[in-house]
């Protein structure tokens, strides 16, 4: 059915074959794994078992349907929110007597973590003996969200948020569908309002074409979102002076003004790896070895955001920034390590010391080279002129 014929936008743009497919170039594309995967199943006619690992609106239904019409097989598609176990053991077909006739069905799982443990272990024997391919999808973790017998016989492929160059080739097919245009500024703020988020995109443009009299205007946006265009530009002043805000307000230990500043970044569609990134900065800049942890939260806050994505992940970022706030602070690695580049830049590169370089050969053990060296040791390891040198404070 058509978009004309009143089939949802995100539906009827929904691409039926691989080459028509928008984004996840890491996983479709000439020589990557799910193209590959086709490939030899043409020949072999075997087609492992997977997990679609991504957030919302990266293509996750979309690429089951693909490859369900690629392998030519029966496609059953679940929720695990409202299907039970029996209902999907009720479409397995039973094996012929004929087994090189069997061809096993597509079942596509969405939301696979939510079956719990004995529905996904009742799925295990069908997916060991090849009854059906399963294609499981799931926003969380599959590592603690499905078990471990049923992730040893598939394969998890992971799916990212989909970027703006991506989101572009969406907008131009929605364009040509609905009959109108986006001005620049609806464009520019939709993207990133969406968070990569297809679903998200498309269905904002649905609403917003209705709303609109000609060409989609920012308010029409606006409206179709119910959420306003906050004064940020992620190219311009608003931009910067707002995330210098947020460090400093980190910097300062106040939670309060970290958090309002982390909140307008979020609700004006800042790109929540772009803060992630510069939270995990903040670790060892400011934070350091007051608090070493800081790194590995700042860290895993960035592999929340990247795995997760809007809305949910802005949790992962308020919980991150709680913590780097609170933190203990110093910068003492951090000024070494500036202090080190301006004697670098200073001097270039003065001789090393032959004691600490290696001596591979018999000349360079006749020359010198690591004559003297102690492991445990370290004195007189600089270059001759920076001997006195001091870059590294330990913390008070």
């Amino acid at each position: 059915m058509s978009y004309m014929n009143n089939a949802p936008l995100a539906e009827s743009l929904r691409p039926q074959i691989l080459n028509d497919f928008v984004g996840q170039t890491h996983i479709v594309g000439e020589g990557k794994i799910i193209t590959e995967l086709l490939k030899k199943a043409a020949v072999t006619d075997f087609f492992p078992s997977l997990i679609f690992w991504g957030p919302p609106g990266t293509g996750k239904t979309t690429l089951a349907r693909i490859i369900s019409k690629e392998l030519d097989r029966e496609f059953y598609e679940f929720s695990a929110v409202s299907a039970s176990s029996k209902d999907i053991q009720n479409v397995i077909p039973k094996r012929t007597e004929t087994p090189q006739l069997f061809a096993p069905p597509i079942v596509f799982l969405d939301e696979i973590h939510r079956f719990n443990k004995a529905q996904q272990d009742k799925l295990l024997p069908h997916v060991e003996k090849g009854d059906i391919i399963l294609i499981g999808a799931t926003t969380e973790n599959p590592s603690f969200e499905v078990n471990n017998a049923l992730l040893s016989r598939s394969r998890v492929i992971v799916l990212k948020q989909l970027e703006e160059n991506d989101f572009e080739t969406l907008i131009k097919r929605a364009e040509k569908e609905i009959g109108k245009k986006l001005q620049k500024k609806a464009k520019e703020f939709l993207v990133h309002a969406a968070a990569g988020d297809a679903r998200i995109l498309l269905n904002t443009i649905e609403i917003s074409a209705q709303l609109a009299q000609k060409n989609i205007s920012l308010k029409d946006i606006e409206d179709a979102m119910q959420k306003r265009a906050i004064g940020f530009d992620k190219q311009g002043d608003s931009h910067y002076n707002t995330i210098s805000a947020f460090i400093k307000s980190m910097r300062a230990s106040n939670t309060d003004a970290a958090i309002y500043y982390l909140a307008r970044m979020i609700e004006a569609g800042q790109d929540p790896l772009f803060v992630a990134r510069r939270m995990v900065v903040f670790a060892s800049e400011d934070i350091g070895m007051a608090q070493p942890t800081a790194l590995v939260v700042a860290n895993a806050v960035f592999r929340a955001c990247e795995t997760i994505g809007y809305p949910e992940c802005s949790i992962n970022l308020a919980h991150g920034v709680a913590y780097l706030c609170n933190a203990k602070k110093n910068r003492s690695a951090y000024d070494a390590l500036r202090s080190a580049q301006a004697d670098v830049n200073t001097y270039g590169n003065l001789p090393i010391p032959k004691k600490i370089l290696n001596a591979p050969t018999k000349l360079m053990k006749d020359e010198g080279y690591g004559e003297g060296y102690e492991m445990y040791d370290g004195s007189d390891f600089l270059p001759e002129k920076l001997k006195n040198a001091k870059y590294y404070k330990d913390i008070d």
